[in-house]
């Protein structure tokens, strides 16, 4: 009888940790509304800001992880790119990647 629910316990376990790791598919445009006050609309600036609509996606990644690590220099961004995993900052560029520029 204890073998039937820790079989149960154990399957449950795996479908739960399984529907936790599926990829949300709006998490890069999710995230891209944090960068709108800056970057506008959709990586549309429409200031002094860098565009992020239409850049790479390898790119933007490799900034976003130089910011996180420190190793380019920034007033904001190497405080607010901390807040993001790798998987978060691939999502994001991706989806500035497929939006068109200005």
């Amino acid at each position: 009888m204890l073998n039937k629910y820790a079989a149960a316990l154990a399957l449950s376990s795996v479908s739960l940790l399984a529907h936790a790791q599926t990829i949300d598919r709006n998490a890069g445009r999710n995230i891209a509304a944090n960068c709108a006050n800056c970057h506008g609309t959709n990586g549309k600036s429409v200031g002094g800001m860098p565009a992020l609509a239409g850049q790479s996606a390898e790119f933007i990644s490799r900034q976003m992880r130089e910011f996180r690590e420190g190793k380019r220099p920034a007033t904001i961004m190497h405080q607010l790119s901390k807040g993001y995993t790798d998987e978060q900052i691939d999502a994001v560029a991706a989806y500035f990647a497929t939006q068109k520029s200005n």
